[in-house]
């Protein structure tokens, strides 16, 4: 195996353990969610990422500030775009079913190979359209809601925050060659922290009480799955494709699915089972690649690209 098929593998790894700490972290998050708000919530965990992140890059960021907007562009515009999915999935889920909100927000998946054609010039393999494939048909049977096909505004909104998802995976993967993986982890996360901060107050009715669920979920997932899961997605996106990463990523709901039995006791159905093993035959198609021809793979983000963004 040579020096670029295994840090491919490597980084492909990191994604699928990424994948798991957010779906492993579904429960908890469900959880915390009785005691506060969503922005909130999502401003008291992204506040102690940033501040994780600076303690830990702090002098890989010296002269952060008098670089211009060519040094603080990467980490804002990734910020920002995830920041406006977290937004418009909170406020399309108030007006949507859970099931129909993880159902639309996982049409992220198929978006970032379109996205990433449109904006980037770069075609996906046909392994990948065909994993791509599989594993859209996949969610759709793990997430789909059983009953209800009629389109509302939480519907709308919500596939905003799907755009938003597969921009910000396209986004990650641009910059993070640019910017170094840490800078860009630390300035995408402190924006976040710095928008639900600021849009907490009107996006949605603030609640917040004090407990140790609560806090115990801020921790995880603020140093778990932000700060550390970020700063990986940053680097390990430098040595894989946005497509491949995309696939890997729509494992999450099989992770939260199977948290959920664990902890909670909750159960798959048929249908969801064969949702499950058609999401990890995507992944498996896109590792193996069994198809050749029409289109050509995802370039690695060590090449010189068109800069849209």
């Amino acid at each position: 195996m040579s020096g670029r098929a295994a840090a491919a593998w490597r980084a492909e790894a990191a994604l699928v353990a990424i994948a798991f700490i957010w779906g492993a972290t579904f429960v908890l998050v469900k959880q915390a969610l009785e005691d506060a708000s969503t922005l909130l919530f999502l401003a008291l965990r992204f506040l102690l990422a940033a501040a994780v992140l600076l303690a830990a890059y702090r002098r890989r960021l010296r002269g952060l500030l008098t670089g211009g907007w060519d040094g603080l562009r990467g980490g804002l515009l990734t910020g920002l775009c995830l920041f406006g999915g977290y937004l418009f999935q909170t406020l399309g889920l108030r007006l949507t079913t859970p099931a129909k909100s993880a159902f639309l927000t996982g049409l992220a998946i198929p978006l970032v190979p379109v996205l990433a054609a449109l904006l980037l010039r770069l075609a996906p393999s046909a392994s990948e359209l065909a994993g791509i494939a599989v594993a859209t048909a996949g969610m759709a049977l793990l997430t789909a809601p059983d009953a209800g096909v009629a389109i509302n505004p939480g519907d709308l909104l919500t596939l905003g925050a799907a755009f938003f998802f597969a921009l910000h995976l396209i986004a990650v993967g641009h910059y993070s060659p640019r910017d170094g993986f840490e800078r860009l982890s630390v300035l995408q996360v402190a924006t976040v922290a710095l928008l639900a901060l600021a849009g907490f107050w009107w996006a949605e009715t603030p609640f917040l009480h004090s407990s140790l669920t609560l806090a115990g979920a801020v921790a995880v997932t603020g140093i778990l799955a932000t700060a550390l899961a970020l700063t990986v997605q940053a680097w390990a996106q430098r040595h894989t494709s946005y497509t491949r990463t995309a696939v890997i990523f729509a494992a999450e709901p099989v992770f939260a699915a199977l948290t959920s039995f664990v902890v909670l006791g909750e159960t798959l159905t048929g249908r969801g089972w064969l949702g499950a093993a058609l999401i990890l035959a995507g992944i498996l198609i896109v590792e193996l690649k069994p198809f050749h021809g029409a289109g050509r793979p995802g370039r690695r983000k060590t090449e010189s690209r068109p800069n849209p963004l």
